[in-house]
């Protein structure tokens, strides 16, 4: 069996957008754990056997909705307070670019995106302001890929 290849140093890039006619898309600042999470939503129905109708039924799945939610962590960087807050007291979603970079391919996603939750951790004047922050899409998520330069 051969051995998989496996990627070390990838990254991966959250980043909210500001402007109305030209999007520009910046990565607040302090992050230094990101996650990104695919979900599908599934609806299930029976197989019956129609050769044997005595045997127990398969479940087979019909795809029903995509979703994309992505969450940081980090030191809380004064710069990206405003960002963030804004961003979670918006009744509407926030323009989000979504990059997962690996040596030779760079995945993005680009799309609309609801700040779910903001939580902010601190110690009594002993240590860095922390956040944790989550996302959920708002519609399609569109994905492009090009090569890593």
């Amino acid at each position: 069996m051969a051995k998989p290849v496996t990627t070390k140093g990838g990254l991966l890039r959250i980043m909210l957008g500001s402007g109305s006619e030209t999007i520009v898309y910046a990565a607040p600042c302090g992050l230094t754990s990101k996650s990104l999470t695919m979900t599908k939503g599934l609806e299930e129905f029976q197989v019956p056997d129609c050769d044997n109708p005595l045997l127990v039924d398969w479940v087979g799945r019909d795809a029903t909705s995509l979703s994309m939610s992505v969450s940081g962590e980090g030191v809380l960087a004064q710069a990206a307070v405003d960002t963030w807050l804004s961003a979670w007291e918006s009744p509407d979603p926030v323009p989000v670019k979504i990059e997962m970079e690996f040596p030779t391919t760079t995945w993005t996603w680009t799309g609309a995106m609801h700040v779910e939750t903001v939580e902010v951790g601190a110690p009594n004047n002993t240590g860095r302001v922390t956040g944790n922050f989550s996302l959920q899409s708002d519609g399609e998520m569109v994905r492009t890929s090009a090569a890593t330069t």
